[in-house]
């Protein structure tokens, strides 16, 4: 299973909206085949770990996937139909399919046709690699992440003669890598006028560009901004006059299954203020500037109780930053 999720890791960002399933075949004690589901219309993880199997015998052989294979037809066929006319007479599966349509049904497909089936091993960490497509595919609405650069003390405060980084360029790589993860990229006006920013993958080969959405009040944005005018404007939407839920709810039906909240402040105090937050991902300088400009902004929590609280958190080195991330929840703490 562990040699099945590193294929799966393969297809994160390029498989969405379908979820990023990798797949391994062992035989008498050893891996010959895996495979990964590589972009939506193309074979499935379990098809393409049967093709690199060949022509070979597969009654003795047992197929690892990380989530319950499909069986229904949608942009390609059910997975279990192949299965069950390989041979196989054994599958192991990390994590059940969270579409109550789906829930369970390949696993009593599997076995009515004579084949062991084992569910569960590594569930935690099969279902955590596609967090986002769960959530998008019971909702309908995007996973979204909360992203930020600031200093030690929380702010974005910068002399505007100075470059726009706090943070170091280690950071800056790590952040285009989770951008390379996500199917769309959101900011505000004030970060679109102040920051000209790209929104780019540069850097991270095989990526695909993401979705580059920005709000606005007035609609009063620079024409000449890089999002309107590079290679890939045809990949930038914008929305007017929106509140944030509205906007992601949008890019739900859009089939935008994640969305990273880059900026700025009165954007990140929205997502905050709203609880729209699924996860937070700050990269803290070590540096501390003080000014009037908040990392996040908003009406903020009304007393220190009802604030945001990270689970699962993460803390790690990154250059000369710290990445701290984690899962927000919301509500009174009655452990104090």
């Amino acid at each position: 299973m562990r040699a099945a999720l590193l294929e799966a890791r393969k297809g994160l960002g390029n498989a969405s909206p379908n979820p990023a399933v990798g797949a391994a075949l062992v035989q008498c004690g050893r891996i010959i085949a895996t495979g990964y589901h590589r972009a939506s219309g193309l074979p499935h993880a379990e098809i393409e770990c049967l093709a690199a199997a060949g022509r070979r015998s597969l009654r003795s052989a047992t197929l690892y996937v990380t989530l319950e294979p499909c069986s229904t037809t949608g942009r390609t066929p059910p997975c279990t139909d192949a299965i069950v006319h390989s041979g196989l007479k054994r599958i192991v599966i990390g994590a059940i399919d969270v579409n109550p349509a789906h829930a369970g049904r390949a696993v009593r497909q599997l076995e009515s046709a004579g084949i062991e089936v084992t569910s569960g091993v590594f569930a935690e960490e099969c279902s955590r690699l596609n967090e986002s497509f769960n959530k998008w595919i019971v909702t309908g609405r995007p996973f979204v992440i909360a992203k930020c650069g600031m200093s030690l003390d929380g702010r974005l405060t910068r002399s505007p003669n100075e470059s726009r980084w706090l943070t170091s360029a280690a950071s800056r790589r790590h952040a285009r890598m989770l951008r390379a993860q996500v199917d769309a990229i959101l900011i505000g006006a004030e970060t679109l006028r102040q920051d000209n920013p790209r929104l780019t993958t540069r850097g991270v080969a095989g990526a695909r560009q993401p979705w580059r959405i920005v709000m606005s009040r007035s609609g009063n944005l620079p024409r000449a901004a890089h999002l309107f005018t590079d290679c890939f404007a045809a990949r930038t939407l914008f929305y007017r006059g929106k509140t944030l839920a509205s906007v992601l709810a949008d890019l739900g039906r859009r089939e935008i299954t994640s969305v990273l909240i880059e900026g700025g402040g009165d954007v990140l105090g929205q997502a905050f203020d709203g609880h729209l937050v699924d996860k937070v991902q700050f990269y803290l300088a070590p540096i501390l500037t003080g000014g009037v400009v908040p990392a996040t902004g908003g009406r903020g929590a009304a007393a220190t109780r009802f604030g945001a609280r990270l689970t699962g958190m993460d803390c790690s080195r990154i250059g000369s930053d710290l990445c701290i991330s984690g899962y927000p929840r919301w509500g009174r703490d009655d452990s104090e």
